[in-house]
């Protein structure tokens, strides 16, 4: 590996390990970057890693992981607790039959209860669980088709930036804090990250 390689594989990890404090924190008071601020990047390879780190930022928020759990149990809360009544995943993600996530989970969001909702309220599969896993797995998994439901790149990119359950995480309701930026924000910098070739950032 080249020094300039090198040393842009060292910003990139030093880049990351500045953010750690926020997202263990919640991420408060985080904005999104947009794909032009990463122009200045002239490697596509690290320009890649870079926008997936910032990405980084949503896919490893409470909002994100709680419904990509590593176990059977969604999880809740800014401090990623176990969920409250004890529920399970159940097939499709759904919950177990008798006790669905829709049972409590309603259309909408019941600010009034603080109680989050969406029409199809459900848990990622178990191949996207998230919890605990490092940016450069979670990268391999959205790409492996073996993993994320068979989805090309094509339809990884309306699933960030159209879908309506992700779209959920920027407009959580009463008592939960939203993800950085907007759905059509990190779409915009997802897409730009798909079209510069997907790079992942390195393991750690």
């Amino acid at each position: 590996m080249s020094i300039s390689k090198s040393f842009g594989v060292l910003t990139l990890v030093l880049g990351f390990i500045m953010t750690l404090p926020a997202m263990a924190d919640g991420h408060a008071g985080k904005g999104l970057k947009s794909a032009a601020d990463f122009e200045h990047i002239k490697d596509p390879e690290e320009r890649g890693k870079a926008m997936f780190v910032e990405m980084g930022k949503v896919l490893t928020h409470p909002r994100c992981v709680n419904c990509h759990p590593k176990g059977e149990s969604p999880l809740q809360g800014e401090s990623m607790q176990l969920h409250q009544p004890f529920v399970v995943r159940g097939e499709g993600g759904l919950g177990a039959p008798g006790m669905r996530c829709i049972t409590c989970h309603m259309h909408e969001n019941y600010d009034a209860k603080e109680m989050p909702g969406h029409p199809v309220w459900h848990l990622a599969p178990a191949s996207m669980a998230w919890e605990g896993k490092s940016l450069n797995q979670i990268c391999e998994q959205i790409l492996d088709p073996e993993r994320n439901g068979g989805k090309s790149h094509e339809q990884l990119i309306e699933h960030m930036a159209e879908d309506s359950l992700v779209g959920w995480g920027w407009n959580p309701g009463k008592g939960r804090e939203p993800v950085p930026g907007t759905q059509k924000g990190f779409g915009e910098l997802f897409t730009a990250w798909i079209n510069g070739g997907a790079h992942c950032p390195p393991a750690l």
